[in-house]
């Protein structure tokens, strides 16, 4: 009886551990890096947003995550990195009612958020579970899941300045 007691605490422990749940209001693994991932879908609403406040949203440089370890999340970082800086070529030049603005970051969106389920259905770990999705299904959970849907700067936080991503063309006849 104490054996099976035993064993299910530690199941138990083993599970939280994982999951990186919290525990009495600690979290279990207090290190481990924040990445403010997915990034919300682009809207009309958002686009001000997303265009004026680029600088005082989170980025991930290398330096950002440990030497070793986190390879989810430096996916999910470079995706923000990859998108960031999509946005800020889609918007340069730009003025708001401009409707290709927001085709061009809705199409950047859709371009970083498919090559972050490339990356991820190349590991040996389990993809993110919005990957597993098809077509609009996969944008509506990458949307639902994002933990900034407005896009709302930080104010206390200034992005570094980082190099513009490669991958990503504007392609105007697909609005």
């Amino acid at each position: 009886m104490i054996l099976t007691g035993g064993l299910m605490g530690l199941w138990f422990f083993a599970l939280l551990t994982l999951n990186g749940a919290t525990f009495g209001g600690a979290m279990l693994f207090p290190n481990e890096p924040y990445v403010e991932f997915p990034p919300a879908r682009p809207t009309a609403n958002l686009l001000h947003s997303i265009c004026t406040e680029s600088s005082h949203r989170l980025r991930y440089p290398p330096g950002y995550f440990p030497r070793s370890g986190f390879s989810h999340l430096r996916r999910c970082g470079k995706a923000v990195d990859r998108v960031e800086s999509w946005y800020i070529a889609c918007c340069a030049g730009q003025t708001m009612e401009n409707n290709h603005v927001l085709c061009c970051a809705e199409q950047a969106w859709k371009t970083a958020l498919t090559t972050f389920c490339q990356e991820e259905s190349s590991t040996m770990t389990a993809a993110y579970y919005c990957c597993a999705e098809e077509g609009e299904a996969m944008w509506t959970c990458f949307d639902g899941d994002s933990p900034n849907p407005n896009y709302a700067p930080r104010a206390d936080y200034t992005a570094p300045v980082q190099p513009r991503e490669n991958g990503f063309t504007f392609i105007p006849y697909h609005c």
